[in-house]
């Protein structure tokens, strides 16, 4: 049997931390803190030194960065090159706990492991400075995989649905000097119709995922 994480849990206040979201985006079932993951996956998933879509590249801790981190490798672009979709990384509109997806990872560890890695820093639109110590890659198994096809969608709609709300408010705010109450009504109405369409979107496909899936004998 499949157990899959309520997606409320995920994100609070359209703050995402980075081991649900990873979770889910992925499929593979590690709970705990990032700098866990690594050592939690022996015996349980393959782990390696070469990227693949779908794996999870694991972040040793540091003194700035003692939790670890995990993000989803999303694709592969080179054997030295990657593009992560991953949370609660750059400083976005002044705040972490942000989504940012199909961003660059270089490895630029001397021996090509995938030791020491720059990652993408949205606030200065380029690769960040610092070279950070990862331990590699946790690769999903076939449950990893079936599990990821119905949350990996889940996790983009409801962050699509955060984010538009977010930008929603903040045109709202902005506008309160110079606009009608009858406009900041509709504008409000608008956003708030697009969200739910939204949701609805992903609730629909998740139902669908489930209606196909064959039940099985009690």
């Amino acid at each position: 049997m499949i157990s899959l994480v309520p997606m409320s849990g995920a994100v609070a206040d359209g703050y995402w931390q980075c081991v649900p979201f990873a979770r889910l985006m992925s499929g593979i079932q590690i709970f705990g803190d990032a700098r866990t993951w690594w050592s939690q996956a022996v015996g349980k998933y393959d782990t390696g030194f070469v990227p693949r879509a779908g794996a999870v590249l694991c972040f040793k801790p540091t003194a700035r960065m003692n939790l670890g981190h995990v993000a989803f490798v999303s694709q592969v672009l080179t054997d030295r090159v990657i593009q992560v979709t991953h949370a609660n990384w750059s400083i976005i509109d002044g705040g972490r706990g942000q989504v940012e997806q199909d961003v660059t990872v270089v490895d630029v560890s001397p021996a090509g492991d995938w030791s020491e890695v720059k990652v993408w820093y949205d606030p200065i639109r380029d690769l960040g400075t610092t070279v950070y110590p990862t331990h590699g890659f946790i690769y999903q198994n076939n449950q990893a995989v079936t599990i990821a096809a119905a949350t990996s969608k889940l996790a983009l709609a409801q962050n699509a649905a955060v984010s538009l709300a977010k930008s929603a408010a903040n045109q709202v705010a902005a506008s309160v000097r110079a606009s009608s109450p009858l406009d900041m009504i509709n504008q409000a109405a608008d956003s708030t119709d697009r969200i739910a369409a939204l949701i609805a979107q992903s609730q629909s496909q998740s139902s669908s995922q489930d209606t196909d899936k064959p039940q099985a004998a009690r």
